[in-house]
């Protein structure tokens, strides 16, 4: 029998931030090419989004300053933290987004990191960034909804 406990899921990294930052118009999913420590390290949740973007050179989709933290039992085949990463989408998605980060102010974000079927996916995003009054008018919505949300709570254990 196998040691691996088959209800145990691997972690889904988010970007919290992105949302927050960038009004997201599209999103793909693309595979990452990873190193063999790089995804032993994944599958523990090791991993941080901080200031990290995707870029396009050559026809190509590549992955920068995504963090993933060294393999605590790698040896000196360990990988580079913050190596330069390739996405790998296909030439219709790819020519869809040279079209739309082309334009001003479009920019590609990374999402989301999770597993599909053992291969690691990277939901990327074509994004522009929010305005300040825009931000501010998603914290109050926010807000609101938790209020709504509290209020109903209150009422149903005073029935």
């Amino acid at each position: 029998m196998s040691d691996q406990n088959p209800t145990k899921t691997t972690p889904e990294i988010n970007n919290r931030k992105a949302r927050h930052d960038f009004i997201i118009d599209e999103t793909f999913e693309a595979g990452i090419v990873l190193q063999g420590t790089e995804v032993k390290s994944l599958r523990k949740g090791n991993a941080s989004f901080t200031d990290s973007f995707a870029y396009m050179q050559k026809g190509e989709v590549f992955l920068k300053d995504l963090y993933i933290k060294e393999y605590e039992q790698g040896s000196y085949n360990n990988h580079d933290a913050r190596r330069i990463r390739k996405l790998l989408l296909n030439k219709s998605e790819i020519s869809k987004i040279d079209k739309y980060i082309s334009q001003k102010g479009y920019t590609i974000v990374p999402l989301k990191i999770y597993f599909k079927r053992g291969y690691a996916k990277v939901l990327i995003g074509l994004a522009h960034g929010k305005r300040q009054y825009d931000k501010r008018q998603d914290i109050a919505t926010k807000d609101a909804k938790r209020e709504l949300q509290r209020t109903l709570k209150n009422a149903q254990f005073k029935v």
